[in-house]
């Protein structure tokens, strides 16, 4: 049997279905939670050895390290998105092929942003930086298990990859990954 509430809600999709393309794109749009995309790259140091390394940037206003990021731009692809972040912040250009998607890919943030995060691997000793000064006052690598402070957003986001301050071990007891 069929109730009230479920052919109440299949008469209203009918409904909505028989609008046109672009009336139900706006109202889905009204609707639907609107969040802020980013991209953020993990640089490791492909030489380092354990625990590995990092890179972080010191930025305004300086109240701690974060990862090269960025706001995705219209219609910009997440993987395109993260390595132009990671150029115009760090001088670091590569190949969208050297770029791995992490896991997880997309981390939710409770204020209504997403970060699309991708890890790359680059040899520190011969990876050149170029920071602008104003957007970016430092970049500089750091041990994994000697971190500067983070801002942060910066500890939390790291901590959905076990690193950090945030950073759980898992459930073993095992300390984070390097």
């Amino acid at each position: 049997m069929i109730s009230r509430r479920s052919s109440t809600r299949a008469v209203g999709y009918k409904i909505f279905y028989r609008l046109p393309l672009g009336v139900r794109r706006r109202l889905v749009r009204l609707a639907v939670p609107k969040y802020i995309v980013g991209a953020v790259t993990l640089v490791h140091d492909a030489e380092a050895a354990a625990p590995g390394r990092i890179l972080l940037l010191r930025q305004p206003p300086g109240r701690g390290w974060t990862l090269p990021a960025g706001l995705l731009q219209r219609r910009e692809a997440p993987l395109v998105g993260a390595a132009r972040e990671l150029h115009e912040e760090t001088g670091i250009e590569l190949p969208l092929t050297e770029f791995q998607p992490a896991v997880p890919n997309a981390v939710v943030h409770l204020k209504g942003w997403v970060d699309m995060v991708f890890e790359v691997r680059v040899p520190a000793s011969t990876t050149e930086l170029v920071v602008d000064g104003a957007e970016v006052f430092e970049a500089a690598w750091h041990r994994l298990d000697e971190l500067p402070p983070l801002s942060t957003a910066t500890a939390r986001l790291l901590a959905h990859y076990r690193i950090g301050p945030l950073a759980e071990p898992d459930r073993a007891g095992a300390p984070p990954p390097s």
